[in-house]
């Protein structure tokens, strides 16, 4: 709780300057709303935006679990062989680097089912800090218990699941947390890029609706529930990490010792 205080009060003072803001310099709701409309929009337009949230959680998770079938998958496969890993990683990375709204287009034009498209485009968002972060945990082993276990004839797969994985998950998780992140930037990026109608559409087309119809205090309560969503997902893998890790790795422990 006492982690929780101070991003609380500085929430608190915000809020309070925004409203004060609105209201001392009678800025219009269709420029910036005050965070009471903002609310008062969230209660009374909740029917359409809560179906919204759940079409973009969707894409959200669906991308983050591809994200890490496939990243732990290829992680694996760079760690066994060096030369994959030099084949491979460079794609990796231009993966990354490239804008997903240059490649978006492309993917929704090539792929006919829409929820797949938008969770392929936000899986290629996602998906290099699980490769990245796995890739290095399972290299960043401690060389004298790699040497115990070759020294005691220990086989390729019992030194991997024995000794490798365990010290990579740490970064598995620090990976997990980004992804989580990307995930959803990538789903809504890709629904924006989409812009489809009709029913079984996200946050992002309401987003756009509101901006063409100047309804400002719907499109900044939508924007609430994206970063809502996001901030949840971000304690989610924290309480997840710490429940993996806690009681024997010494990141957990330290948090531990630090809360007490």
């Amino acid at each position: 709780m006492k982690r929780l205080l101070p991003p609380v009060m500085v929430a608190i003072l915000l809020l309070g300057l925004w409203q004060w803001w609105v209201m001392a310099y009678d800025i219009p709701p269709f420029l910036v709303p005050s965070p009471l409309l903002v609310m008062k929009t969230l209660a009374n337009d909740w029917p359409l935006l809560s179906g919204s949230l759940l079409v973009t959680l969707k894409v959200t998770f669906l991308a983050l679990v591809a994200s890490v079938v496939i990243g732990v998958a290829v992680a694996f496969a760079f760690v066994q062989s060096r030369w994959i890993e030099t084949a491979f990683f460079p794609y990796a990375v231009l993966l990354q680097v490239t804008p997903i709204v240059a490649i978006a287009p492309l993917i929704i034009i090539w792929v006919q089912s829409p929820t797949l498209s938008l969770v392929i485009c936000a899986t290629i968002v996602a998906i290099f800090p699980v490769i990245a972060n796995t890739t290095l945990g399972l290299r960043s082993v401690n060389p004298a218990l790699a040497s115990l276990f070759r020294m005691h004839g220990a086989s390729r797969w019992q030194t991997l699941m024995r000794l490798r994985v365990p010290s990579a998950l740490p970064y598995f998780f620090g990976g997990l947390r980004i992804a989580s992140g990307l995930s959803l930037i990538g789903a809504v990026v890709a629904e924006f890029v989409a812009g489809t109608g009709g029913t079984g559409t996200g946050l992002a087309y309401q987003i756009l609706q509101a901006g063409y119809q100047l309804n400002i205090p719907r499109m900044f309560a939508a924007l609430v529930l994206i970063a809502a969503t996001g901030v949840a997902l971000f304690v989610l893998m924290g309480a997840l990490s710490r429940r993996a890790l806690g009681g024997w790795h010494e990141s957990s422990l330290r948090t531990s010792e630090e809360a007490a």
